[in-house]
């Protein structure tokens, strides 16, 4: 299949030490979120654990909310590029509705398990984001119309199935405790696949284009 995700955006061009302070000012940070929670990362905790100047930190991220905007934007890319070419099914190669359910499980993971990094992303003199609700609904759009689900407006069925996903409805979902936070997520991606096979179901089967048939019944 194409490759039609809406990137992020071409990462600025770096000066050599500027991207190690990057790659060194993630880690850090994703280092202190592990073993502390994202409550305990500072400007400067972060920057004396990194070993970089305050001011390094300051001019890299602006803000505290910063902070964590990078993180989640760096893991968003890696979490997009194993939707372009990572094994299937959420990678290419497996047919159309097995990648739709796959990318909708892996979505709801992704995002769930990043709930603290996107509400500590949140810039309270900032509008609140409404994610990155245009990057699912382009790949969803794609997905749905190699199963010619029958249904005429693909954009806007496509938007509605993005929403499902997306910040920020799951967002501020409530979080149960650690302890159920796995059973949480599979009954979210299990509500996301019933969805997605009742919606390919309804009047015209998701199969591979040119061997579709109608339901009845």
């Amino acid at each position: 299949m194409d490759r039609v995700m809406v990137p992020l955006g071409k990462p600025r061009t770096e000066r050599a030490d500027a991207a190690r302070n990057r790659l060194r000012l993630l880690s850090t940070a994703r280092e202190m979120i592990a073993e502390s929670g994202v409550d305990k990362v500072t400007m400067d905790g972060l920057a004396e654990r990194s070993g970089l100047g305050k001011g390094t930190v300051f001019r890299r991220f602006g803000t505290r909310a910063g902070i964590f905007h990078a993180v989640l934007d760096d893991d968003e890319r890696a979490f997009q590029e194993s939707v372009l070419s990572g094994p299937p099914p959420l990678g290419p190669g497996a047919e159309p509705v097995e990648r739709l359910i796959a990318y909708g499980r892996a979505r709801i993971t992704f995002l769930m398990a990043h709930l603290a990094i996107a509400r500590a992303a949140l810039d309270r003199n900032q509008p609140v984001p409404a994610g990155e609700a245009s990057i699912s609904q382009t790949h969803i759009c794609m997905l749905l119309r190699h199963t010619q689900p029958g249904i005429r407006d693909l954009g806007t069925l496509a938007v509605q199935l993005a929403a499902a996903l997306e910040a920020p409805i799951l967002l501020y979902l409530s979080m149960p405790d650690e302890a159920d936070s796995g059973h949480h997520v599979e009954r979210l991606a299990g509500s996301w696949e019933a969805l997605v096979e009742r919606v390919c179901r309804t009047g015209v089967d998701c199969q591979p284009s040119g061997s579709h048939r109608r339901i009845i019944g």
